[in-house]
């Protein structure tokens, strides 16, 4: 059994323990509308506010109906803009549950951010939240003079990731990818599915609920816009930087995404951040090792955005 008293120190503990007294463990266990009750109640138990010069404007994909939020800097970076898709297991979250999250990722890279209201499981299921940011990528390209940066976190960064897949062969396909504890239904039978699957924060027990309901039970086997990872072609796909947290049943998905993409010839680094758990980007102004991870989240976002490879 894995010993996470020695993996993870206490500043980490402390946000674990901090996140089960809003979003217990067992909170998969209760219904849809309470389990979004309980996740936006602690988003806001956590938000960090907009850093000085940052404004956002809510407004909406008119052609297909889906909200987005614009973040601005006062000292704008034109070099890229940036698609951030949110995590939640496809069935939680929304423009208010990573918006000091993307106000900063703006703060710090210049970039306009672009943050999807995506539709939600069980009312839409899949592709409903993979056509949206689908849409929405194809809404940037052809809004935005400057390439297009993919990021993304846990179900964020599969929507992401299959989104990168299915516009490979676009005139304007995304310059990279930055793709942060994300799921992209690997081997279940290894790795840190088996090594993991009792994580703090996040299970396979719950990643499974997750599944089941944004596919309805449906056996989605071999669909790519589902499970990148189940993809036969690795070629041609934008530089990406998978960026994991190694007490996480889904960090294997970034180890097993980069070797797929290196070997079609591509570009891809995946750090695996010692100590960390799933959905620790809440935790970056308290622990010191979450903090590290998103200032190399930015420098990710920086280096891609500017068509940079540095890794």
């Amino acid at each position: 059994m894995t010993d996470y008293k020695t993996l993870i120190d206490a500043e980490t503990w402390a946000f674990i323990e901090r996140t089960n007294s809003y979003y217990p463990p067992d909170t998969i266990d209760y219904t849809i509308a309470q389990q979004r009750a309980i996740y936006d109640r602690m988003c806001r138990e956590f938000f960090a506010g907009y850093p000085d010069g940052v404004t956002a404007e809510t407004t909406v994909i008119a052609a297909h109906d889906i909200p987005i939020r614009i973040y601005r800097s006062a000292t704008p970076n034109k070099a890229a803009m940036v698609l951030y898709v949110h995590g939640g297991g496809f069935i939680l979250g929304g423009l208010d549950s990573h918006d000091d999250v993307c106000a900063e990722l703006c703060a710090r890279t210049g970039f306009e951010v672009v943050s999807v209201d995506y539709r939600l499981a069980p009312e839409h299921l899949h592709p409903g939240a993979f056509d949206d940011a689908l849409h929405a990528f194809e809404w940037a390209a052809k809004t935005y003079d400057q390439p297009v940066l993919l990021c993304g976190d846990s179900a964020g960064g599969n929507l992401c990731a299959a989104v990168a897949h299915a516009t490979r062969g676009h005139a304007k396909r995304p310059v990279g990818q930055v793709l942060i504890y994300a799921g992209l239904f690997g081997d279940r039978s290894k790795g840190s599915y088996v090594t993991h699957a009792e994580a703090p924060m996040l299970t396979v027990r719950d990643i499974e609920f997750y599944k089941h309901i944004r596919t309805g039970g449906v056996d989605r086997t071999g669909d790519v816009t589902l499970s990148p990872l189940a993809d036969a072609d690795f070629t041609n796909l934008p530089p990406t930087v998978l960026i994991t947290a190694e007490c996480d049943p889904l960090s294997s998905d970034g180890e097993a995404y980069r070797d797929r993409i290196r070997a079609a010839g591509g570009h891809a680094t995946w750090f695996e951040e010692p100590g960390l758990v799933h959905g620790y980007l809440r935790a970056r102004h308290t622990v010191g090792r979450a903090r590290a991870s998103f200032s190399r989240i930015v420098e990710a976002v920086s280096v891609l955005g500017r068509g940079n490879w540095i890794w």
